[in-house]
Formats: C-alpha cells, sequence, structure tokens
C-alpha cells in the first residue's frame, strides 16, 4: 500500500503524520483482501487548515481518496479539531468501502443461486443473459 500523505496551510508534525498514517492503516484490514485479488492500492491524504485567521468553527479539513485499480473511494470531512476530522474520514471511508464489499457479495450471491436454479432445472432464465 502505497500513502501519500500532504498538508495544506499547516505544518504536518510528526504526531499528526503517525496519527493519520494509524488510521489509514486501520483501514488495512479491509483493503489487504482487496489488494491480493486486485492489486496496488494508493491512498492520497490530505489534511488542511481552511483559513488563517479564523480561530473556532470548523477550521480543519481532512480528504481521503483511496485508489484500488481504477475504482476510487474518496471521503471528506470539516471538524473543530484536526484529529475529530481524520477520524471521521476514516468512519466514512471505513463504511463506504464494506458497503462496496457486500454488495459484490450479494452480486457473486445472486449469480451463483441463479446459476444452481438453472443446472437444476427449476428456472429457464439464463442468468448470463437475463433471458428465458
Amino acid at each position: 500500500m502505497q500513502i501519500n500523505l500532504q498538508g495544506k496551510n499547516i505544518e504536518l508534525t510528526p504526531a499528526i503524520r503517525d496519527y493519520a498514517i494509524k488510521r489509514v492503516t486501520n483501514l488495512e484490514k479491509l483493503l489487504s483482501k482487496i489488494e491480493i485479488t486486485r492489486g496496488e492500492v494508493a491512498v492520497s491524504f490530505e489534511v488542511a487548515k481552511n483559513t488563517k485567521h479564523h480561530k473556532s468553527g470548523a477550521v480543519f479539513h481532512a480528504d481521503c481518496l483511496i485508489n484500488i485499480k481504477g475504482e476510487k473511494f474518496y471521503s471528506s470531512a470539516d471538524e473543530e479539531d484536526l484529529y475529530q476530522a481524520i477520524d471521521a474520514v476514516k468512519e466514512n471511508l471505513f463504511r463506504e468501502i464494506s458497503k462496496n464489499k457486500d454488495r459484490r457479495q450479494t452480486l457473486f450471491k445472486r449469480g451463483a443461486a441463479s446459476i444452481k436454479k438453472m443446472l437444476k432445472g427449476l428456472s429457464k432464465r439464463n442468468p448470463f443473459t437475463s433471458k428465458y
């Protein structure tokens, strides 16, 4: 997994860098299985401070783009605290990646069940062309 960390209007201290990388590698549980089957995973993570003059409100911004062989997962968050923004991005990405994984498994199971019905002779529908 290739991780590219970038900061805008903010200095990336080792603490911020370690925290962001730790949060991205927490997603590795999901990404490692995808990486084995589909190839290289590229992660582009960006943390920023929206303005230099505001002191309160949603000042910090975090973006993350995960590219897995053409399939992209993106999340962003604006929060009062930089660490909260990074956590929100991680949670959104975790939800999005697992939703996509569940969708793929469901489609595979539906297709397999349809083929099984066709082979048993219970259905005349061809699962490959969806015609009877």
